[in-house]
């Protein structure tokens, strides 16, 4: 077990299997020593979205709701780039996340939301999991979810 898997499960994070592509493209791509890994969604460990997770940010979703939707995205991320790289530990940096909030066109806490995806990197990474970011409002997101997270990391 890598020490930042270590350093998840001494937080009751556990890495999920990845999830399978919903269409045609890769969940990771490397190039050089960047690895770029696909929008990731808030699905669970047992790969489903759950109703809490389901909706849009403003109406059905709460802000809470929302910041534990994207961090399990970016555990979903983190699930992705061992499957690319096989060790987190080979992670020198968080590059940068984008977040894609599923909201109202009124909902004006976008960065709050993001904020449980940058939180779980840092959590995770420590300080190399401080990062560049987006976060984008958008009408809607595969499967109704209520958030998508995407990034990319420096390899060592």
């Amino acid at each position: 077990m890598s020490q930042i898997e270590a350093k998840l499960a001494d937080v009751g994070i556990r890495l999920p299997t990845p999830a399978a592509p919903l269409a045609n493209y890769l969940p990771c791509v490397r190039t050089g020593s960047l690895l770029i890994v696909s929008g990731q969604l808030c699905t669970g460990v047992d790969g489903k979205l759950s109703d809490a997770h389901r909706g849009k940010l403003g109406a059905e979703v709460s802000l809470e709701d929302g910041q534990a939707a994207a961090r399990l995205c970016a555990i979903n991320v983190l699930a992705q780039a061992r499957a690319a790289i096989g060790d987190l530990d080979q992670i020198a940096r968080c590059v940068r996340l984008g977040g894609f909030i599923n909201a109202l066109p009124n909902f004006s806490a976008l960065a709050a939301v993001m904020n449980g995806a940058s939180d779980l990197m840092v959590t995770a990474l420590g300080d190399r999991g401080r990062h560049a970011r987006s976060t984008i409002g958008v009408a809607e997101l595969p499967l109704d979810a209520a958030v998508e997270v995407e990034a990319m990391f420096e390899i060592a």
